[in-house]
């Protein structure tokens, strides 16, 4: 048993982890800032993380086995975490994103080499894109020497009936009502990964001992046709797809090469499954009655 804190984790997958810990037998405190409870069985501390005396004060004195970090977006963000809590656990385990690689363009999948966040600059004020703020704030937390810190970088998610993104919801509206949908000229695919293989896959690694990033990805890339088909299957209608080579494109599709290679998962003994064994499971979970 384990003493386990989840910051966020209100919504989607994170709740499905905070499930799985409890079930496994752990002890797990939430910290968020109150507008949610937790899954019974969870203890509940709320506090605003970016107020960093209202978080210490509200952690009192308790300590952990290991922290997930399930809704780091910045750079302050995590040096309010890392000065609060790095003494106060083993472990730091942050929720990523595959989109740390988002200027990457590679023909092969990317491994976790790509982006080392202990090389990556850091400036704690600045106004990031998401890519970017969750780079920096991976490179806070590796950066720290008395910290043993694991970045998990989450492909795409996909499935649940919580969805909310609205992803594949854009692409259903479009194929029903025959709009065309934008790609680029080249689009390239992604990974991707169904929500509750990604709360396995945390709950497993919070559990586990490795440090450094991981990539968090089922097998088999999709393009944006292959995730339009099962939606074209319930629908009766193909998806019209429109060519672009500037402007903006639909969700799911990528001017860059960025796909990730999840060898390293595999190799720690974590076996993901492949896209094709839960893909239209997950389309039917999202829409519903909808399509």
């Amino acid at each position: 048993m384990l003493r386990i804190c989840v910051i966020g984790g209100s919504r989607y997958f994170g709740k499905r982890l905070i499930e799985r810990l409890l079930t496994s037998g752990h002890r797990v405190t939430v910290v968020n800032r109150g507008s949610s409870a937790p899954p019974a069985g969870a203890s509940h501390v709320v506090a605003d993380r970016d107020d960093e005396q209202a978080l210490r004060a509200a952690l009192g004195s308790r300590t952990f086995d290991v922290v997930v970090d399930q809704v780091c977006y910045t750079p302050r963000q995590a040096d309010i975490a890392r000065r609060v809590l790095g003494p106060r656990t083993r472990r730091y385990v942050m929720t990523s994103t595959v989109e740390v690689y988002d200027s990457e363009d590679s023909a092969a999948p990317v491994r976790e080499e790509a982006v080392d966040a202990r090389t990556v600059a850091v400036d704690l004020d600045a106004v990031l894109p998401y890519g970017e703020g969750k780079r920096q704030a991976e490179a806070v937390f590796a950066q720290d020497p008395a910290l043993s810190f694991t970045a998990v970088r989450v492909a795409h998610v996909l499935g649940g009936a919580d969805d909310f993104t609205g992803r594949l919801t854009h692409y259903a509206d479009r194929i029903r009502e025959g709009r065309p949908i934008a790609v680029p000229t080249v689009n390239h695919p992604a990974t991707y990964v169904y929500v509750e293989e990604i709360a396995d896959f945390l709950a497993w690694a919070a559990g586990a001992d490795f440090t450094g990033p991981v990539n968090a990805a089922s097998h088999g890339p999709l393009t944006t046709a292959e995730i339009c088909a099962p939606l074209e299957a319930r629908l009766g209608r193909r998806a019209v797809f429109r060519e672009v080579e500037s402007g903006e494109v639909s969700p799911f599709s990528f001017r860059r090469g960025y796909a990730m290679d999840n060898a390293r998962a595999t190799a720690l003994g974590h076996s993901f499954r492949h896209t094709s064994d839960w893909l239209e499971r997950a389309v039917g979970e999202t829409l519903g009655g909808r399509a």
